[in-house]
């Protein structure tokens, strides 16, 4: 009779396991950046879910060249969960067809290594103006915004337009501020050659006093101005 249970304990243990998987997928497992200029970074997000029924845990990831930089939002995914791996590609003295690859460490145990990949082709600054290749480029309709004198705690915002007056597709992949006091949402990060849009800025005076000066800066694949500089000034009073 116990050797009965041991052997169903056995069978059991071992059925679990097996149900009890994790199972590591990607949405997509390429992405093709195009042409771009040399020098210029661009970004990618990798969508990485866990379609199995056990526990997910993302142990590294690695890239196969020190250009590229790769990072997941989360590193253990139940069943179901997804996360995004964010793949940097910096072109900075690499010239002509680039292919690299990015590769995903899991505790799934059928597929431990999730392989990644992107391609592009990276040109010479004055081939691409000679070839007249096509680029994005960013224009801000105005790089600084004075919000003038503002009683302290007051919440504060401002609208900023931005154009693409490039003839390829714009794609901002980042935003940045300086401080906490700052917030910054686009109205889209992707514009197409004409196409317009808008990041509306607002400023947190709580706690503050005194002349203000903060940054935002917006990241994209625009190879002229990939990282554009907005300064917004204030004058702090105290709240009466």
């Amino acid at each position: 009779m116990k050797i009965k249970i041991f052997i169903w304990l056995v069978i059991s243990n071992i059925i679990f396991a097996q149900f009890n998987q994790p199972k590591i997928e990607a949405t997509k497992s390429t992405h093709d950046f195009g042409t771009i200029v040399e020098g210029q970074v661009v970004s990618t997000n990798f969508e990485i879910i866990n379609n199995g029924s056990g526990e997910l845990k993302i142990d590294r990831v690695n890239a196969s060249c020190g250009c590229t930089a790769a990072a997941p939002t989360k590193n253990v995914l139940k069943p179901g969960e997804k996360t995004l791996i964010k793949v940097d590609f910096n072109s900075t003295g690499r010239l002509g067809p680039q292919e690299k690859y990015v590769y995903v460490m899991s505790n799934d145990p059928v597929n431990k290594e999730l392989r990644l990949s992107f391609k592009c082709v990276v040109v010479d600054k004055s081939v691409a103006k000679d070839v007249n290749t096509k680029l994005p480029k960013l224009k801000l309709n105005k790089s600084e915004h004075d919000f003038g004198d503002v009683e302290e705690g007051k919440l504060v915002d401002t609208k900023i337009g931005f154009k693409n007056v490039g003839n390829a597709e714009l794609i901002i992949s980042e935003v940045k501020t300086s401080c906490g006091c700052t917030a910054a949402l686009l109205s889209s990060k992707k514009l197409q050659p004409g196409e317009s849009g808008n990041i509306r800025i607002e400023l947190d005076t709580n706690g503050r006093e005194g002349k203000l000066t903060r940054t935002i800066i917006i990241y994209s694949n625009d190879p002229e101005g990939p990282n554009q500089v907005i300064t917004l000034n204030a004058n702090i009073l105290k709240r009466k």
